[in-house]
């Protein structure tokens, strides 16, 4: 949790001692922060979404001209294009290393 404070994504409040006290509203940021990053965004993917990380994420961002959700919109198109081009890349090594192994009837 430091880590998303350290990158501006949380900014809990502390009690006299210094503890951080965490609030239901940080709860949900934190559970949108996850989401997100468990949807393969990075962090700095996750910073387009402010508009959307203090209630609950939309099932789908729509696109609405003008609104936050036409950013969040624009990074989730380019985040499955990287995914996708990861996805070729990763196919294509393991084809050409399943390739490399020798079959028994290659012997």
């Amino acid at each position: 949790m430091r880590w998303y404070e350290k990158h501006g994504l949380l900014a809990v409040s502390r009690t006299s001692a210094g503890y951080r006290d965490y609030t239901s509203a940080d709860l949900l940021r934190l559970r949108n922060i996850r989401a997100l990053l468990d949807l393969g965004f990075t962090l700095d993917d996750v910073a387009t979404f402010t508009a959307f990380l203090d209630r609950d994420l939309p099932e789908r961002f729509a696109a609405d001209t003008g609104s936050p959700c036409e950013a969040a919109l624009a990074r989730t198109h380019a985040r499955l294009a990287t995914l996708d081009q990861r996805i070729t890349e990763l196919a294509e090594l393991r084809n050409r290393l399943a390739a490399s192994l020798a079959t028994t009837a290659d012997r």
